[in-house]
């Protein structure tokens, strides 16, 4: 069953409905490979194992019956199952009903074996919560997975599911399939459902996904789970046909603007400047035109504007928290990062927010203006390599540190949350060392279909699946 386990989601299922293995034989396949490789990569947090074996039982006939599947510890919920955040204040919170989001991935036949690890709050762009310590990268285990999907992406490049859920509010879904050389779709803005709880979050930053390690599978994910919600604020443009259907598809000669300079000014390490340049050459040897470009955005600005609408959510999300709860969130409750951010939210007020709003839907305005006269945006991911376990952390005397670090580690990624934009981390890339590093591609507002058809031509051009990481 190691080969089966090896397998995308799309050809776990097909075996399925060809009853050439049974859901419970998937599940028990994952349950041990996660037993034998998990400890040392703690991506998983909460073990599902006996309820996933009776879903198995009889899972819904969805386009993935029968396939094992992990939740992200953090915005979506399944119900009767412990929700954390990864923070203390909620360490022993169960939650109370699934997340339309959760009851879309139990529908479309999935198996839920637990759920993953995640930063505080998801706060940084690296997975190294006090509460359940440091997911570690299968490629090297001293290295970070990346945040704050970087449970769920450990887990899927190491082969214990096929695909795993995500969520993104500043690069969370691409930063770790980067990492940890995997496919991470960021749908455009309300693609997915967020209710019932949330509308949105942070005036539409986060979206919801997966990480996968296959371009098939995130597109038929994203047809399972797409379209708003009941009482949802705002909706998505619709699809012309399902995204399944545009894998294979031809992209045609698009036009491809690319740049390795971050308009925050962070410097970029060479080896992610050539995994830029490497991902052009390949583009234009598919018959696309490439051209040297520079984004038309203050980095001042967009720094300036997404800090004030993050410290704010981060306020509000220590205090809904705490009224949820009925808990008193004090500086011992949370990880001295966290409460730092939180009282500089309280600093700024309603009038801040809202300019800080407006400022981005300047910036989404000149991004949508300039992608006239282009199809799809390249740019580094991050600004390095998988950086070491401990990059991010706060120090005694400075507990802002580890965020001033990650502002320079990810400069591009948050332009697109600004912006509603779909984007994605495409694995073409590998440091002589051995690490992966993904390259970036920005689609227009409300076109993953052009983004779906170009992943499909670089993933065939230059196969990544069978790249393994160095497991024991």
């Amino acid at each position: 069953m190691d080969d089966v386990t090896s397998l995308d989601a799309t050809a776990q299922a097909e075996l399925v409905r060809r009853r050439e293995v049974e859901p419970v034989e998937l599940v028990d396949a994952t349950i041990r490979r996660i037993e034998r490789f998990d400890p040392t990569l703690n991506s998983i947090v909460t073990p599902l194992f006996e309820e996933a074996r009776a879903a198995a039982a009889d899972p819904p006939s969805g386009p993935f019956r029968g396939v094992p599947f992990l939740v992200k510890d953090l915005q979506a919920t399944c119900a009767g199952v412990r929700h954390t955040s990864g923070s203390r204040l909620l360490a022993d919170f169960v939650a109370p009903l699934d997340t339309e989001l959760v009851t879309r991935f139990r529908a479309a036949g999935l198996i839920i074996v637990g759920t993953t690890n995640t930063p505080e709050f998801g706060i940084l762009p690296t997975t190294e919560p006090h509460l359940f310590g440091p997911a570690r990268n299968p490629w090297d285990p001293t290295r970070s997975t990346g945040g704050s999907s970087g449970g769920s992406a450990a887990a899927v490049a190491a082969r214990l599911v096929p695909a795993a859920h995500a969520n993104d509010g500043g690069g969370s879904i691409r930063i770790p399939a980067s990492c940890c050389g995997l496919f991470g779709m960021k749908p455009t803005r309300a693609r997915n459902p967020m209710g019932p709880f949330l509308g949105d979050v942070m005036s539409g930053l986060v979206v919801e996904h997966a990480v996968t390690r296959s371009v098939r599978d995130s597109a038929a994910l994203l047809d399972a789970t797409e379209g708003a919600d009941l009482g949802a604020p705002y909706w998505a443009p619709p699809a012309a046909r399902p995204f399944r259907d545009e894998v294979g598809a031809p992209p045609g000669r698009l036009r491809i603007g690319f740049t390795t300079t971050a308009p925050t000014g962070s410097a970029i390490h060479p080896d992610c400047i050539a995994a830029v340049r490497d991902a052009a050459t390949l583009c234009a040897s598919l018959g696309h035109h490439v051209e040297e470009i520079s984004l038309p955005l203050s980095g001042e600005m967009l720094t300036e504007c997404f800090v004030t609408v993050w410290t704010t959510g981060i306020a509000w999300t220590v205090d809904s928290v705490a009224r949820m709860t009925g808990r008193t969130a004090t500086a011992d409750t949370v990880e001295p990062l966290t409460w730092a951010l939180a009282e500089a939210g309280r600093r700024r007020g309603g009038a801040d927010y809202l300019a800080a709003i407006q400022g981005l839907q300047m910036i989404a305005r000149a991004i949508a203006t300039f992608m006239r006269d282009w199809d799809v945006i390249l740019t580094p991911v991050v600004a390095e390599p998988p950086p070491p376990l401990g990059t991010f952390d706060a120090l005694a005397d400075d507990p802002l540190a580890g965020f001033m670090r990650a502002a320079e580690y990810v400069p591009f990624t948050p332009i697109t949350n600004a912006t509603g934009q779909p984007a994605m981390s495409v694995p073409l890339f590998w440091t002589h060392g051995g690490l992966p590093v993904g390259v970036h591609f920005i689609g227009r507002f409300g076109d993953e279909a052009t983004l779906f058809r170009l992943a499909a031509q670089l993933e065939a051009a230059r196969p990544w699946a069978d790249r393994r990481p160095p497991l024991g």
